[in-house]
């Protein structure tokens, strides 16, 4: 499926994302489909249109809309803790357009934050449970990467109020962690970031909790083949 990058809403934290009933606080992107997008003839392109409006159809039937907690407040880094250039500010870091080339260290130093980054997500995902709250994720992510001497890289960022993004449902990604508890039936996106050594080690995967219905089955299925697959849209 297509995704487009649409033009960015409000920044975080003034106004949240609201539709029918909900609201849900996002960063500065956010990806939309459009319908030519789901006009493709590739096998894998027409499983993840058909599974996503069937999901589509299930969710308004037999799912509560999603509703926004309580927030918390942010949880503090160890001063001697390495800081990403953000920390300190609500401002979006400048994107670089250099290209960059990296020695033999600094490939070191990347496999060191991703392979960090891969246990955090790995020990996230044995989390998702009925009732256990996205905020307990939080600080059990957020404490699991300070142990290990590094920063966790949401937090700070654009004004990210959180360690980790915690995305439910039909909140598409970056969601903040918060109140809610995750409920039978749920999906989530777990986004884990790390900053170690000067370097960024980043990862995500949606999880199940609890019995899931076989259409959200099937579109968690096909959207994880799509992206470990080499299909290039």
């Amino acid at each position: 499926m297509k995704l487009l990058v649409s033009p960015p809403p409000p920044l975080f934290p003034s106004s949240p994302c609201r539709r029918s009933g909900k609201a849900i606080l996002q960063k500065h992107f956010h990806a939309v489909a459009t319908r030519e997008s789901c006009k493709c003839g590739e096998a894998n392109r027409t499983a993840i249109c058909r599974v996503a409006a069937t999901h589509g159809s299930e969710q308004v039937k037999g799912r509560e809309p999603l509703r926004r907690g309580r927030v918390s407040p942010r949880l503090p880094v160890p001063e001697h803790i390495r800081r990403p250039p953000y920390d300190g500010t609500d401002r979006l870091p400048d994107v670089n357009p250099d290209r960059q080339m990296h020695d033999r260290e600094s490939i070191v130093h990347m496999r060191a934050a991703c392979e960090l980054a891969a246990r955090v997500l790995q020990y996230a995902g044995t989390m998702v449970k009925p009732s256990v709250t996205t905020d307990e994720i939080d600080r059990a992510v957020h404490q699991m990467i300070i142990d290990a001497g590094a920063y966790p890289s949401p937090l700070g960022y654009g004004g990210f109020p959180k360690s980790v993004c915690t995305s439910v449902n039909e909140c598409i990604c970056h969601g903040i962690p918060d109140s809610r508890a995750l409920r039978d039936g749920d999906i989530i996106n777990i986004d884990v970031t790390v900053y170690l050594n000067g370097y960024h080690g980043d990862t995500s995967r949606t999880y199940l909790c609890g019995e899931v219905n076989e259409p959200t089955k099937q579109l968690v299925k096909v959207w994880f083949l799509l992206i470990t697959s080499k299909f290039q849209p």
